[in-house]
């Protein structure tokens, strides 16, 4: 959940190939689920946007991927439930359904709303675990508490979930769960859960489980304005959290030696030059992270600092060089497109496959663009198969999306704060994101009520890495240092100047 204070079936819609551009390849999309509410079964609002899914992340651990995401998204924060896909053969078929216990909506929880869902998996207890953001409506729409649903059966099948922190006078945000899977780190089967608290200037919160996600300690701050975190964890164990400062104007990681037990300072990755894409699109510069096999953290997000006067954005990219991330690559540019284009690319779902590493790793980027001259949302991927040295010529798997057919926020229209992509077992790439098709009335997806149709999709089938070197054009690396003055950028701020996705 994002506040700012300050299955489409089958193949998708018709694929646009944008003039001036390298002919870009084409793949299809499969449908995976599809918000099952109208506006007699979930009332949270009036504003309420139903049939609409948007927001997943994924996780994978061999064969299986589970995605989660919002379902029935609400105008002014949150949706009417969490929902899950769960694919055990490597996104060929898939099981869905809602997260039980969350909302009142949906298997009879406490809370009016959730958000902001995240997964991950223990190998060490065997549990699939979705970290998800409540809300309650009473006195305006806060962040009451972060809990984890968990699942024993490979993704299958969810329980209530647990408290793993409340808020008390504060208004929480913006959670991320990952788990240490290394059965030689000395934290093996620790979960670590990551959040900030909007009621208290963005400051950081960490939480550590060491039991599966049944019980989690008290929450631990290094005292910093954030958000959007995305922690991964390193084979010795050292967890790197890379995260955006509270104002969205700086990238940083800071890290865990000592499993969760204190959290270091952050370093500055790097400052971030932004340009709001058009079409009243809720969108922003939140970074997408992953790790090899060995431990190296790569970093993507939206930055426009490689064109003339900011007028697009590219994805860029940065990586972790030494063990506690603390040092870090210059950014490079993903030259999907030449950067005298004015294709707008935003909202990167990054992935890594774990199963190589060094100069050898396998890269996959799934992500939104505009063609020139347009607002019709596409889905495109990219890919690496040599550690982001040189990148495939993109693919695009979704087009043809006017951005009023997604979802109406308070921010904007919405497809998600973030997607996702994960490297199944078959060493091929699944990204999940929102597609939409015409609404059933109008134009635009908010003229009436129940009149959206934008599920959660994925490829249908999963996409390589590598391939033919990009022709885009130069510059591929950015040569300034643009870290920007620390002390200043990691602030806990006031809330008139902090960000808040809901």
């Amino acid at each position: 959940m994002l506040r700012f204070h300050g299955r489409l079936a089958g193949v998708a819609a018709a694929l646009i190939t944008a003039v001036g551009l390298p002919a870009a390849a084409h793949a299809a999309t499969l449908q995976i689920s599809a918000d099952p509410f109208t506006q007699s079964t979930c009332a949270a609002s009036t504003t309420t946007n139903h049939r609409t899914e948007v927001e997943p992340d994924t996780f994978s651990n061999g064969s299986t991927i589970v995605a989660a995401f919002q379902v029935g998204r609400v105008y002014d924060g949150g949706a009417c439930a969490i929902g899950f896909a769960t694919s055990t053969n490597n996104g060929a078929t898939w099981t869905n359904g809602l997260l039980p216990g969350i909302t009142k909506w949906a298997g009879g929880g406490p809370n009016d709303r959730a958000t902001d869902a995240s997964v991950a998996y223990d190998a060490r207890h065997n549990v699939w675990l979705v970290s998800s953001l409540t809300l309650l409506e009473s006195g305006g729409v806060l962040g009451n508490a972060v809990v984890t649903s968990r699942s024993t059966d490979g993704g299958l099948t969810w329980g209530n979930p647990v408290t793993t922190a409340t808020a008390g006078a504060g208004d929480l945000d913006k959670n991320w769960i990952v788990c240490d899977n290394t059965a030689t780190s000395p934290f093996y089967g620790n979960c670590y859960t990551q959040w900030d608290d909007h009621g208290a200037g963005n400051r950081l919160e960490m939480s550590t489980s060491s039991d599966g996600g049944l019980t989690w300690g008290a929450a631990k701050t290094n005292n910093t304005g954030v958000i959007g975190g995305q922690p991964v964890v390193r084979p010795d164990g050292t967890v790197i959290v890379p995260i955006a400062n509270a104002n969205e104007t700086a990238i940083g990681a800071f890290n865990s030696t000592n499993g969760g037990a204190s959290w270091s300072a952050v370093t500055t990755i790097a400052a971030v030059s932004h340009h709001r894409v058009a079409g009243s699109l809720r969108e922003g510069p939140l970074p997408s992270a992953e790790i090899d096999g060995a431990g190296t953290v790569y970093v993507a997000w939206t930055d426009c600092r490689f064109r003339r006067s900011c007028k697009a954005n590219d994805i860029v990219l940065s990586h972790s060089l030494n063990s506690p991330g603390t040092s870090w690559s210059a950014v490079s540019r993903v030259p999907i497109d030449a950067t005298n284009s004015s294709v707008d690319h935003f909202i990167p779902g990054l992935a890594v496959n774990k199963a190589t590493s060094g100069s050898g790793a396998q890269l996959g980027l799934t992500y939104y663009f505009y063609p020139p001259r347009s607002t019709s949302l596409s889905v495109g991927f990219v890919s690496s198969a040599n550690a982001g040295s040189t990148w495939s010529s993109p693919t695009t798997v979704a087009s043809g999306m006017p951005s009023t057919w997604v979802a109406t926020t308070s921010q904007g229209r919405m497809v998600g704060d973030y997607i996702s992509t994960s490297f199944g077992s078959d060493n091929f790439a699944h990204g999940a994101f929102a597609t939409a098709s015409a609404p059933t009335s109008g134009s635009s997806c908010s003229q009436v009520l129940d009149n959206c149709s934008e599920p959660t999709s994925t490829f249908a089938s999963g996409l390589a890495s590598g391939g033919s070197a990009s022709g885009a054009s130069s510059p591929v690396l950015y040569g300034g240092s643009g870290n920007g003055n620390a002390a200043s950028l990691w602030n806990v701020v006031d809330n008139n100047g902090s960000k808040h996705r809901d």
